[in-house]
């Protein structure tokens, strides 16, 4: 496994022409080890190995003993640090970081329903209250039962 090469500039990170880590795919791949990720986070490796622990940042192991930590960690490190400076307890770290990653977690959720509904119905959705309450996907040009209690609620913006 090869490693980036990594230039320390003004406590900022410089990658060269690595394109893994251009790649939001590859953001959460285990490149570095605990010496060279408590450089880039400006932290002594202690520090590093406490927030493990702790649970703050939980970096990938090799071999089942040594730390690689990817560039997301790194990130983490870095807003940690941030927030313990600003007088952010760990617990409330600890909290912040718990909801973030769940924040995370439902964004790419949505965005997966999304691109299956998409696919499901061709990009062209109406919705409509049934007469029970209930909501209808009714398509195009199409209109609800005529009971008259039916109301559209919601039409895509791509009419």
């Amino acid at each position: 496994m090869s490693y980036a090469r990594v230039r320390i500039r003004d406590n900022v990170a410089e990658y060269g022409d690595d394109p893994r880590m251009l790649a939001a795919s590859h953001r959460h791949d285990p490149l570095f080890v605990i010496s060279v990720a408590a450089e880039l986070a400006d932290m002594h490796p202690q520090t590093l190995r406490q927030y493990d622990r702790l649970g703050l940042v939980t970096p990938r192991r090799q071999g089942g003993r040594h730390r690689r930590y990817s560039p997301y960690d790194i990130e983490q490190l870095r807003q940690i640090q941030q927030l313990s400076q600003e007088g952010v307890s760990l617990e409330g770290i600890r909290r912040i970081i718990a909801l973030q990653n769940r924040v995370e977690e439902l964004e790419e959720q949505v965005g997966e329903l999304r691109h299956a509904l998409r696919e499901a119905h061709g990009g062209s959705r109406v919705f409509a209250v049934g007469s029970r309450g209930d909501v209808v996907t009714v398509t195009r040009g199409q209109r609800p039962r005529p009971s008259g209690r039916e109301l559209i609620v919601w039409r895509s913006s791509r009419s």
